[in-house]
Parts: structure tokens; sequence; C-alpha cells
């Protein structure tokens, strides 16, 4: 429903941030890494994670996409709470958490406050195939026209294409041409190449 809130940051923490949108203050959870890539800033951006419960409505921020999706693939794994990724995310970088799983470090998430190896384990099992198909910080391209970038993927991904393929050929394309500052230009070399 909510892709993300921008605005004013009115009040921060480690577990949660308020940002004024339009006169409106929304209550916003938050990972620690989050908190801390937030810095001293004034005004904020998080990308949303929106869950309805029978008694409550809760809002989770997240600096990036990134993060947000690798939240949102915890959350997947059966026994994996909200509360239980976030605290996931506060203790491990997006980084680490993707790292781990795709290495099968049960120590790394046992070593999390609330995570047993039982849960690491499950955690590792249910998403060590669905991590691959996310990109890590590490690589996304030095790029300076990230939005085009995000632009150019979600039209070649409404195309047909498959996220790893399209990511894969824009990565190519973007090596090739970085010169390149019209989203049309883009997709229509990225067409050639996949």
């Amino acid at each position: 429903m909510y892709e993300y809130i921008q605005g004013k940051l009115v009040e921060k923490n480690p577990a949660y941030a308020i940002i004024d949108c339009s006169g409106i203050g929304y209550y916003i959870n938050i990972s620690l890494n989050s908190y801390t890539r937030l810095g001293k800033s004034e005004t904020a951006k998080l990308f949303i994670h929106f869950i309805v419960r029978e008694d409550a409505m809760i809002l989770y921020g997240f600096f990036d996409t990134y993060e947000r999706e690798v939240f949102r693939k915890l959350i997947s794994v059966s026994g994996v709470g909200a509360s239980t990724a976030r605290m996931i995310m506060s203790s491990l970088t997006p980084d680490e958490v993707y790292e781990a799983i795709n290495t099968g470090n049960v120590g790394v998430l046992k070593a999390v406050k609330g995570i047993g190896a039982k849960s690491a384990q499950r955690i590792i099992v249910d998403l060590k195939d669905k991590l691959d198909k996310l990109v890590t910080d590490s690589d996304i391209l030095p790029f300076q026209h990230n939005t085009l970038k995000e632009e150019a993927l979600s039209a070649l991904v409404a195309l047909g294409f498959t996220k790893q393929m399209a990511e894969k050929g824009l990565k190519q394309i973007i090596t090739a041409k970085p010169d390149i500052t019209r989203v049309e230009d883009l997709i229509k070399e990225s067409l050639k190449v996949l």
C-alpha cells in the first residue's frame, strides 16, 4: 500500500522514527541499521512495509529497498515475525544477513538475540535459494542516475523479463555505455542484449 514516506524527521531513536509528511506524523518502526544510516539529517525518506493485524496497523521503515526486501524475505519464514526480523536487521547489516544465509553460517544468525539454532537453520534452509534473486549493496553499480536504472529495471520486468535477467542486461549496458542519460535509450540498449 505504501512505497515510502518522505518528510521532516521530527523524532528518531534506535527503535522508531516519526516523519511529518504534509502535517501528518507517521510513527515508523526502524532497525538500528536504518537509524545509523539516517544520521543527523532533518528530512528522511523511509521505504515502508505495512502490516495490518487484528489489533494494529504497523509501519516498518527502511533506509533503502534492499534492506526492506531482506526484511520481507525474513518474515516469510515460518516462525519469524516482524519483531524478530527487525532484531536481525538491527544486529546485522543486510549484506551480513545475505552472506550468512548463502554460506549456511548458523553461528552468525544464532548470535542474534532471540534466534536459536533451529530458527537459524530454518531461516537458512527456507531462504538460501530465494536470496539469490536479491541484488546486494555491493552489486549496485556506481551509477549517478540510479533512478534511471531503477526505472529501466521496472520497465524490463513489466515487459516480462525476470528481475535477475534484467539487472544483468542493465549492468552490461551501463558498464559499456555509462554516458546514457535517458530511460528509453537504456531500455532499448538492454533489449538488444537480453
